[in-house]
């Protein structure tokens, strides 16, 4: 006599999917809690400024904050820099940050995708950049800030909210942009 086939095999396979759905719809308030993305609290970095400098995003508390992440192997980075810096001029003596957070590996190594390390200091040197300008050779801010890559740049205004979250280079110095950071300084725009 033949055996009938044996439906449990399935039966496990059906919970376990069953089981991943429920476990996946349960679980989304807390993985949409953790992200970083605009209306979220901006979470804390350090990182050290080309002086040697320990600094984090808590040493800008109260300011509106422009944080980019870059690397000096990075061409869309280098292309965005200049206006950075003429956003930064127009914007002087108001509560307004950038700070550039490098996730560039120290000179003479590279980092985990192979990308050779670049010398900050005379990146920013060569651009005659005079924003705050930090290092993280260990790339923690890329996975605190949940980055897909160079450059990501969030705006974080003085209650320490993400208000804007932007991927690749942007022209930082259209008006716009200065109107938008005037908004959230509270300034007529």
């Amino acid at each position: 006599m033949k055996r009938k086939p044996s439906n449990y095999p399935y039966l496990l396979t059906g919970l376990g999917a069953f089981a991943l759905i429920v476990g996946a719809w349960l679980g989304r308030d807390w993985i949409e809690e953790q992200s970083v993305r605009p209306g979220t609290s901006a979470p804390d970095f350090r990182a050290t400024a080309t002086d040697g400098t320990p600094r984090s995003l808590a040493d800008y508390e109260g300011q509106v904050v422009l944080v980019n992440i870059w690397a000096t192997w990075c061409l869309p980075c280098l292309v965005e820099m200049p206006s950075m810096e003429r956003l930064y001029r127009e914007m002087e003596g108001e509560d307004f940050e950038i700070v550039a957070v490098s996730v560039d590996a120290p000179v003479g190594e590279t980092d985990a995708v192979g990308n050779p390390g670049g010398d900050v200091a005379a990146f920013a040197d060569s651009l005659g950049l005079t924003f705050p300008i930090l290092h993280d050779p260990d790339g923690l801010i890329q996975r605190t800030y949940q980055t897909t890559g160079v450059p990501e740049s969030f705006v974080v205004g003085r209650d320490g909210v993400i208000y804007r979250k932007l991927i690749g280079p942007t022209e930082w110095d259209r008006p716009e942009y200065v109107a938008f950071f005037r908004r959230l300084l509270g300034e007529e725009a």
